[in-house]
């Protein structure tokens, strides 16, 4: 098992969620998912919303959405509404004709449409990679919008290493012919920086990765989204200037142990130009954490609970 029998992820909570569409502005159906707290908390907590990477989808953040929505007297204090969101061209929301619209620029556009169509302000923002971009990008353009934020093996520089290894298989990856192929190319991608997965950990995370459609794994993304990330020959472009929007925001970090596109350096970094930022190394995972063990969730709610304003001065529900 990748993890103790009382941390696996079968032995947390799986919460029931509503389907949610929002129409963007220019005309596109987005989907989300929204996990309702089991019962109102005595105080009001600050709702996350919960952002994937480049090529994932709102499935990613079940277990960790179920546990944040769930009994807020229990194990990791819930009580708090989750919203998940499929990023345009990605699980079951529309894909983009234009494949230039798959830009970090357009997807934090479409987040503040997520928003307003449910009424949302000062949320937590829970990123994982690209998710994490697009709140630096959020803080910029809306800073209001935002009350709080974990950036899930993201920051403001990305290591080479870990871009060119994630270029390689983005839109280039053949489609597995069954479930055991599908199970086999997820680990061999990943099972150099996951190091304590079994092979039942494996199937799970294919199952997230792909679509069923009539028993076989199907595509969950749009392949052109490969466009919108490449590696170039002189250094990458850093995102300080939009990572210091952040800075009236309580920050958690979370970097997987072995992660090859955040390094320990930048998240030293990050600390020291942010005047209210928490770290947190994930042992035994690399890009990205996978957000599904009862220690990571229990410092996810642990750092949300420390962030939540005074009852009366969080955003609608």
């Amino acid at each position: 098992m990748a993890y103790p029998t009382a941390d696996a992820p079968t032995a947390l909570p799986s919460h029931p969620f509503d389907e949610l569409t929002t129409t963007t502005r220019d005309g596109l159906q987005l989907a989300s998912r929204h996990y309702r707290p089991l019962a109102p908390p005595a105080t009001p907590r600050r709702p996350v919303l919960c952002l994937p990477g480049l090529t994932r989808n709102s499935r990613d953040f079940h277990v960790v959405a179920s546990a944040l929505a769930g009994d807020a007297d229990g194990r990791f204090g819930g009580g708090r509404h989750i919203y998940t969101l499929d990023f345009r061209g990605r699980g079951r929301s529309d894909r983009d004709k234009d494949p230039k619209n798959y830009a970090v620029t357009v997807e934090a556009l479409d987040v503040l449409d997520v928003m307003a169509a449910h009424d949302l302000s000062d949320v937590a923002i829970l990123g994982t990679s690209r998710g994490g971009l697009v709140a630096m990008v959020l803080a910029v353009i809306q800073p209001s919008a935002i009350g709080a934020v974990i950036m899930n093996d993201i920051g403001p520089v990305l290591e080479i290493d870990g871009l060119s290894r994630i270029v390689g298989y983005v839109g280039k990856t053949p489609m597995p012919h069954s479930w055991p192929d599908a199970v086999r190319v997820v680990k061999d991608i990943n099972a150099r920086h996951f190091t304590r997965m079994s092979d039942a950990d494996w199937d799970r995370i294919a199952r997230q990765l792909f679509d069923d459609v009539d028993g076989k794994p199907a595509a969950n993304y749009d392949p052109a989204i490969a466009g919108s990330i490449s590696v170039l020959k002189t250094p990458l472009p850093d995102m300080w200037p939009q990572f210091e929007a952040l800075n009236g925001v309580p920050i958690m970090v979370l970097r997987g142990e072995n992660s090859d596109l955040l390094s320990a350096a930048t998240v030293a970094e990050m600390g020291r130009r942010h005047p209210n930022l928490t770290a947190h190394t994930v042992r035994w995972q690399g890009h990205a954490p996978w957000l599904d063990d009862a220690d990571t969730i229990d410092v996810i709610a642990r750092f949300l609970n420390s962030s939540d304003q005074p009852a009366g001065q969080l955003g609608p529900r």
